[in-house]
């Protein structure tokens, strides 16, 4: 399974097109919505949330709710190119009108300056458009998908906030959770999307007060993958290892800095002895562990415990007290370019951690057993299982 997605930021629509997928996997445009809506959320987030509807349509690859086995295309439009069809017209050729919305001043932290001396673009919205993170939401569709397939297989992912600036969730309120779905009620009730009600109120506060400064905050999220059979990835080549290709998924994310996994790098403040998940083995399911110290990878594979992801995300870096920049057609010292930006965007950010850990999953998956027909890959794995409860 591919994909590939398409679009600016404020260009008529955005696209995706994924490739692989089983026939007669049965799709739910109303759950792929409900995950559009579901990254929208979130205390601290910006205008352009309430001028996006982000209802998508599916165009290709589906027929009476059933994946045909072929390409799968789903469209999103962007109601904000209302306001910007002049300016971003795939077909009307440059002129002083509709060239006023021109950037020339990189702003620290984005990929402006960089992606404009890369691609030779002395307009640097031909950089933003796409380097935004509006992009991510067809990562969340494809992953709305992906997350559907998972479950027709049994395996959960839920993505959600450890952190929010300097604030931290009592992550020992997590054992309080029986299963994915006891705690996805409470992170989705959450304007924050978080466990911890306490963490919540104060978190709420520092975004009001960093909005008020011009500010902004990142933070900390979670995903964690719960029925993944023990044996996805693989220990023989540097790239078949999938906590390497999870990483990769990570920080493929806008702004996101850093991920682990399991005890991350808490591991490094213990010895061996205490960092390792004991095996054990009953006759009824098998071998398991009754610790996830590695967040369910031995060797670059699965081990049949929980996968748990953890990862930063820095502070948006679009301020409304600007940073210092240089133009580049100047070279004159100025303030750098303000675009309207959230004050946070760690709870949406979960849902796309969320979404990327599900792709990735899923291609894991159908890298593995045939990937033609829903009800044969089902068999499969079904079957696979059993192998592995009685190895």
């Amino acid at each position: 399974m591919r994909y590939i997605t398409a679009g600016e930021s404020h260009g008529p629509q955005l696209t995706a097109v994924i490739e692989g997928l089983p026939a007669n996997l049965t799709i739910d445009i109303d759950q792929i919505n409900h995950d559009m809506w579901r990254r929208k959320q979130g205390y601290g987030r910006g205008a352009r949330q309430q001028i996006e509807t982000d209802e998508v349509q599916i165009t290709a690859g589906v027929r009476h709710q059933k994946t045909l086995g072929s390409p799968v295309t789903i469209q999103l439009a962007n109601k904000d190119f209302a306001h910007w069809q002049s300016v971003m017209s795939p077909t009307e050729p440059a002129t002083a009108e509709n060239t006023v919305r021109q950037v020339t001043k990189p702003r620290p932290g984005h990929a402006d300056l960089v992606g404009g001396m890369k691609y030779q673009h002395k307009d640097l919205r031909n950089v933003l458009e796409r380097s935004s993170a509006r992009e991510t939401a067809m990562r969340v569709a494809v992953g709305s998908v992906a997350k559907q397939f998972l479950k027709a297989l049994g395996i959960d992912v839920l993505g959600f906030v450890r952190q929010l600036g300097s604030v931290k969730a009592d992550t020992a309120k997590l054992n309080e959770f029986a299963d994915l779905e006891a705690l996805r009620k409470v992170t989705e009730a959450s304007e924050v999307r978080t466990f911890d009600p306490a963490a919540e109120a104060e978190i709420k506060m520092n975004i009001d007060a960093a909005k008020k400064a011009g500010d902004t905050l990142g933070g900390v999220v979670e995903v964690i993958v719960t029925g993944v059979p023990a044996g996805l990835g693989s220990y023989v080549s540097a790239d078949q290892k999938l906590d390497g290709r999870l990483a990769q998924a990570i920080i493929a994310i806008n702004a996101f800095k850093g991920v682990a996994f399991g005890d991350g790098f808490e591991l490094a403040n213990h010895p061996g002895s205490e960092d390792m998940d004991e095996i054990f083995y009953d006759q009824g399911k098998g071998f398991y562990r009754q610790t996830d110290h590695l967040g369910g990878f031995e060797g670059g594979m699965t081990n049949g415990m929980p996968i748990v992801i953890t990862a930063v995300m820095k502070p948006i870096p679009t301020l409304y007290k600007p940073l210092r920049s240089v133009d580049v057609n100047t070279k004159e010292a100025y303030e750098a370019n303000v675009e309207r930006s959230d004050t946070t965007a760690v709870p949406a950010a979960a849902t796309v951690a969320e979404a990327m850990t599900a792709i990735t999953i899923a291609q894991a998956v159908l890298d593995m057993f045939d990937a033609n027909a829903m009800d044969r890959l089902q068999a499969q794995v079904a079957a696979y299982r059993e192998e592995l409860k009685n190895y």
